[in-house]
């Protein structure tokens, strides 16, 4: 999802960050009339979905829910719910644009303390000129997911905890608005590249919101805290304490230090946040002439994206190797020597306790190790496993989920759930239906001398599904679940080095610019199923574009480009957010868009005669993504994410362009995006109920 990565040359859109090492070597085949099979105007956009509409979709829309349910009736009473706003027009300006009736707040923006006051936000008019131990105490660069997490059972609303990603880092971090460098570009001040590590990771913070629907940082909360490049983490699984994740920082390979470029969130129904590492290969470099498939497969280089934090390793102030580690290459006599293995303990789904701030972050490696973009659990039900849902953000790569050996016990959930279970790649059929794969050592392709052990699978997740045979993607990033039906939804956020007939049923746009949504069931609605359907649910694209590529019909009202970010809530609203990689005739900054597919008629997918369905709800600023989103229980209060604001966001003038969560309500204090008669009296929730509301 990263954008604009400094200090390499500010680029839009990811495609322009990718190699040849980044692309699958995945040889399933392609399908060369998928655009007549499966995406033709008439069948796709009025109705034909054919097997996956009569089998799984059919009639599972949301009805309306009576004051003794958890969710709400959004309006009518006896009818689905539906969104309460008109589209708001695109915007090119630096500034928030909201639907009418709604107001915004900015919330803690990049370098705000965590105590409230200390240490302040500082900067030349180019660049923050705080040091890295101020960073450490700062909120950090670029976010990205979030999730809150409610601390009082008595007004869940009202005080929670906020938890936010931080992707990457900009020369703004920097007096001046650039680092120290030398000839070749690689810094050269060892607390210049500190505080870049500083600047990235997760913020913890805690947040109340008063009777105005004001929502602030409560500083010096015992739960604010910083997790970074150098926060002490715990590997967990089958690939903890192998050959792959011995360094000389732990020879037991048990554990390491900090997570980086922290992109999709998850959650899980104990009360736990997902961080998810996607782009490791712009921070670790090799030299090496044959690297071995841990580093080829995942587009490692000699530069990276030009961090180069290498550079200033052995300097007198380095601490336990804080800098050599970012040099992959073999420089020892065995792993234990050297940081050959540093970069396999990264690319893992990270497992953070909000509410115990001296807790060690734990990679949990039975999730598989790639470009991790979100990692949403589906329909969570008592007595049954939970499958969480992944995607791999790169060109041709692949979607994945995760089911937990164990049955969720909500009274007593494991703590370890997820470091036992199987992981899935998927593969698309041309026919609408689906088969995860599983990634198991000792089974089909997955064997001696392919493969050594269930921690070599798991660590080269991406070989094993090549071998496997899974689809090809255009780039999968967020995946969310509609909680009513259980469908998931995945963004495809774009591909442009996708050739005529080199389609693929999922993917069936050469050079697709714009990117597309899929819409999956399990079969028997069952987390552990092996089988799925699936169907295409809208394409995006610029609103005059020809309609053998504007195949959703979107107007100027609604077109979009690159979905990336996605999420339901409870009620059953599908908030999309972009991170437009191609321009839009309304020459729009990114944008959040809303829909609700029950509203939808027939197959609910978005067509031109539903088209009044699908709306913009918000705009960002000038040259940023629109990324992250979550609600209050009581859904009065949204919070939305502003990554890389490209001009002089939020503080205006002249000040230095600053990442923030955009606090979002309605002006007569309503529920977000439903009727005005739509009132949700806030539940009481305990420590383990958290996440009831997802479930």
């Amino acid at each position: 999802m990263t954008r604009n990565r400094p200090p390499v040359p500010s680029l839009k859109g990811q495609d322009a960050f990718k190699t040849d090492k980044d692309v699958s070597t995945n040889q399933s085949p392609c399908f060369s009339e998928i655009l007549e099979a499966r995406v033709s105007r008439r069948d796709t956009l009025r109705g034909g979905l054919g097997l996956a509409a009569t089998t799984i979709f059919a009639g599972a829309g949301l009805s309306a829910c009576d004051s003794s349910s958890s969710g709400s009736s959004g309006g009518t009473g006896g009818g689905a719910a539906s969104l309460n706003f008109q589209s708001v027009p695109g915007s090119s300006a630096d500034a928030v644009t909201v639907a009418d009736g709604y107001e915004t707040q900015v919330l803690i923006p990049w370098g705000t303390p965590l105590n409230g006051s200390m240490p302040a936000f500082t900067t030349d008019g180019m660049g923050s000129t705080n040091s890295a131990a101020d960073q450490a105490l700062q909120i950090g660069a670029n976010h990205d997911g979030m999730t809150y997490f409610p601390l009082s059972q008595s007004a869940p609303s009202d005080a929670g905890l906020l938890v936010v990603n931080h992707e990457y880092s900009n020369p703004t971090l920097f007096p001046g608005g650039a680092r120290t460098v030398d000839s070749n570009g690689a810094p050269t001040v060892p607390d210049e590249v500190r505080k870049d590590m500083n600047a990235h990771g997760v913020s913890v913070v805690e947040i109340a919101r008063d009777a105005n629907g004001m929502v602030s940082l409560v500083g010096g909360s015992g739960f604010n805290r910083r997790i970074t490049l150098n926060t002490p983490m715990r590997l967990s699984g089958p690939a903890a304490g192998s050959e792959f994740t011995v360094t000389a920082y732990d020879n037991s390979g048990m554990t390491t230090r900090g997570t980086v470029n922290n992109c999709g969130r998850g959650f899980t129904p104990w009360g736990t946040y997902l961080t998810c590492e996607e782009n490791i290969q712009g921070y670790f470099i090799t030299t090496e002439a044959n690297p071995p498939r841990s580093k080829d497969r995942m587009g490692m280089s000699a530069t990276g994206f030009g961090y180069l934090w290498r550079n200033v390793a052995g300097d007198p102030s380095e601490v336990n190797g804080e800098f050599a580690r970012f040099d992959t290459t073999p420089s020892g006599a065995s792993a234990m020597d050297d940081y050959r293995n540093e970069s396999n303990c990264f690319g893992w789904i990270v497992e953070i306790d909000p509410f115990n701030p001296d807790s060690n972050p734990v990679k949990r490696t039975a999730m598989g190790r790639f470009k991790h973009e979100g990692c949403e659990p589906g329909r969570v039900v008592d007595g049954q496993p939970i499958a969480f849902y992944m995607g791999d953000d790169e060109r041709f790569d692949y979607f994945y989920k995760f089911v937990t050996a164990d049955a969720y016990n909500a009274d007593r959930p494991n703590p370890n759930m997820l470091d036992n279970g199987t992981l899935y790649v998927a593969r698309f059929d041309e026919d609408g239906t689906g088969e995860w794969l599983p990634l198991t050592f000792g089974e089909g392709p997955l064997v001696s001398p392919l493969f050594s052990s269930q921690a070599d699978v798991l660590v080269n997740a991406r070989s094993a599904a090549d071998a496997l045979g899974a689809t090809p993607m255009d780039r999968p990033e967020w995946s969310t679940t509609d909680p009513n039906t259980g469908e998931i939804y995945l963004t495809l956020t774009n591909n442009t080095a996708r050739d005529p007939g080199d389609e693929n049923a999922a993917n069936p746009r050469a050079d697709n610019s714009h990117g597309h949504i899929i819409r999956m069931a399990e079969m028997d609605d069952n987390p552990a199923a092996t089988g799925f359907s699936w169907d295409l649910f809208v394409f995006g694209s610029n609103a005059n574009a020809d309609p053998s590529f504007n195949l959703s019909g979107l107007t100027l009202d609604n077109e979009f480009g690159s979905p990336d970010g996605l999420w339901f809530d409870r009620r059953g609203v599908l908030w999309i957010q972009t991170d437009n990689g191609a321009p839009l005739d309304s020459d729009s900054n990114d944008q959040m868009l809303a829909v609700i597919p029950a509203e939808l008629a027939g197959d609910r997918t978005v067509n031109p005669d539903t088209q009044a369905s699908l709306r913009r709800f918000f705009v960002g600023p000038a040259g940023c993504e629109v990324t992250g989103v979550d609600m209050t229980p009581d859904y009065k209060t949204m919070f939305v994410n502003i990554q890389h604001p490209g001009e002089n966001w939020p503080d205006g003038g002249s000040s230095v362009p600053r990442s923030g969560t955009v606090v979002v309500r309605r002006t007569d204090g309503g529920e977000i995006g439903l009727g005005s008669n739509s009132q949700t009296t806030a539940q009481a929730v305990s420590r383990r109920d958290l996440f009831k509301r997802f479930a």
